[in-house]
């Protein structure tokens, strides 16, 4: 469906402007569609994401401002989120010995189960339905990241 029929634009838009548009609307589409998969395992899409890149550093601890760093989406409160992952049993909290200001988190056993259940659903759902052959998701990963400069 062509964004001007999807928000229901009748007057034609300049060519950056449509893409913006469609950027927007793409990206809470698709964040729609995978809240689906995230929800019946009781964990959000940012969340998840911090629980793959703490995997991604198993067994070595992370910062909270490594962890930032890295994250696709930069503006959830971090230090909540954590603390919401904790309670749960996903992740593991120290403070830095030599620097007791600086929180330490790894993902727990717990965490890494939990990844390892959603990783089929995940990957079943993000395969299912891409209207872009492999050659076309590559060159619009390139375009994306020209745009961005």
């Amino acid at each position: 469906m062509k964004i001007e029929d999807a928000i229901h634009q009748r007057k034609p838009m300049f060519p950056m402007q449509k893409v913006f548009i469609n950027l927007i609307y793409t990206y809470h589409w698709h964040m729609d569609r995978s809240n689906s998969v995230f929800k019946p395992f009781g964990i959000t899409a940012q969340q998840y994401n911090v629980l793959r890149i703490l995997r991604g550093r198993y067994p070595r601890t992370a910062t909270m401002g490594e962890i930032k760093t890295v994250m696709l989406d930069k503006n959830p409160d971090l230090t909540r989120m954590c603390d919401r992952l904790l309670q749960k049993g996903w992740i593991e909290r120290a403070f830095n010995a030599e620097n007791r200001r600086e929180v330490l988190v790894s993902i727990s056993d717990e965490g890494i189960l939990l990844l390892d259940k959603i990783e089929p659903t995940f990957n079943a759902w993000a395969n299912d339905g891409p209207k872009l052959n492999e050659e076309e998701m590559l060159q619009l990963s390139d375009l994306l990241d020209k745009l961005r400069g």
